[in-house]
């Protein structure tokens, strides 16, 4: 993998083969499970007594508000506690970005983050910063999550067209003039495969949860993941040489 600003930047030939867009991408988010338990979770700065089982100590949370600005783990303090969504299991997490393409659905870039509630629209800018820097007009497809007037006021700001899903019961930051083009309505369709990407890392890559502690470290091997899927998502695009 090529290197460029300290970070890796990939596929390393997929250009050159035709396999990628220059235009058209997509972003998304998820959760990836820290390497410590949410027994970890505890109050900053607070003297904690000796748990009665090292290997599995007994913890009762009952009556306790656990806030990422009051507690932190034991284990990985960078972990932050995070869900899914409403109704799921709080854990400790890191936030996984992927910047694909919509060509072929190959990763330009993965990025690992803390997780927060701006997180995904604060990576999404980053990545394309460092790989799509807005010399050509392109369009970015996101879901709800990312349909800010401040997110879609960053994209213009860069030549970049939002093509994000619309909240509904809120007024919009886009309008039928994106809308209206049939564009988006594929655009809409592609970024659907950005899930392909996350359900491979985290089923055949393993990526789940991490198996390092901190943030760089898991930045790190989720490269080295996003990377096989290029691999084999390459594999399956090219023709085979006889």
């Amino acid at each position: 993998m090529a290197e460029r600003g300290g970070r890796a930047r990939y596929p390393p030939r997929a250009g050159h083969y035709g396999l990628m867009s220059k235009e058209h991408f997509t972003v998304a988010g998820t959760l990836v499970d820290a390497w410590a338990s949410v027994k970890s979770f505890k109050r900053k700065g607070k003297q904690q007594p000796p748990p009665d089982d090292p290997g599995n100590p007994t913890v009762d949370f009952r009556g306790e508000q656990r806030r990422n600005d009051t507690h932190e783990s034991t284990t990985d303090h960078e972990g932050r506690l995070a869900r899914k969504g409403n109704g799921k299991e709080a854990k400790l997490s890191f936030a996984q970005h992927a910047l694909m393409e919509n060509r072929n659905g190959l990763i330009v870039d993965v990025l690992v983050t803390q997780a927060s509630g701006t997180a995904e629209r604060e990576a999404a800018l980053q990545m394309l910063d460092e790989h799509l820097p807005g010399t050509l007009p392109i369009t970015l497809t996101a879901d709800r999550g990312y349909h800010t007037r401040d997110f879609v006021a960053a994209l213009r700001s860069r030549n970049v067209t939002p093509h994000i899903a619309m909240l509904e019961h809120q007024r919009p930051a886009i309008d039928g003039r994106t809308t209206r083009h049939p564009g988006y309505t594929i655009s809409q369709r592609i970024r659907e495969r950005v899930e392909e990407i996350f359900g491979w890392t985290k089923t055949v890559g393993l990526f789940r949860k991490t198996r390092f502690k901190g943030g760089q470290r898991t930045d790190f091997a989720s490269r080295l993941v996003g990377a096989a899927y290029n691999l084999r998502r390459m594999a399956n695009l090219l023709p085979v040489a006889t």
